[in-house]
C-alpha cells in the first residue's frame, strides 16, 4: 500500500488573500531589514528603529495569518514563531559581530602602524 500524504484543500476563492497576504510578508521583512540596517549604519536616525519594529510586528502577524489561511499545523507553526523571533534578532547580532570585529582589527591595525 502507497503511503498518501493529504494536503488541506484551499478553496479557489482563497488564493487571491493568500497572495496578497504572502506578498505583504515579504514586503514587511523587506521594510523591516531595510529600516533596521539603515538605522545601525547611521544612515537613518535612530528614531527609525521603532519603525523597523512596527514592520516586524506586521510582517509576523501577516505570517501568523497566511499559516491560518493555508490550514498550517501546529508543529509548522511553531517553526514560524521560532523564525519571527530569531529575524528580530540576526540583524542586531550582526551588527554586534561586525562591532566587535572592528574593534579588535582596529587595536591591531594601531599596533601595527606604530
Amino acid at each position: 500500500m502507497e503511503n498518501f500524504t493529504g494536503w488541506p484543500t484551499i478553496a479557489p476563492d482563497q488564493f487571491l488573500p493568500i497572495f496578497i497576504v504572502a506578498t505583504l510578508v515579504l514586503v514587511f521583512g523587506a521594510g523591516y531589514a531595510a529600516i533596521i540596517t539603515l538605522a545601525k549604519m547611521g544612515f537613518f536616525s535612530k528614531k527609525w528603529m521603532p519603525v523597523g519594529y512596527l514592520f516586524w510586528g506586521l510582517q509576523t502577524f501577516c505570517l501568523y495569518e497566511l499559516a491560518i489561511l493555508i490550514h498550517s499545523n501546529h508543529y509548522t507553526t511553531k517553526v514560524l514563531v521560532v523564525t519571527m523571533v530569531a529575524y528580530l534578532f540576526v540583524p542586531h547580532l550582526y551588527f554586534y559581530l561586525v562591532d566587535e570585529a572592528d574593534k579588535r582589527y582596529e587595536n591591531d591595525h594601531n599596533d601595527s602602524n606604530q
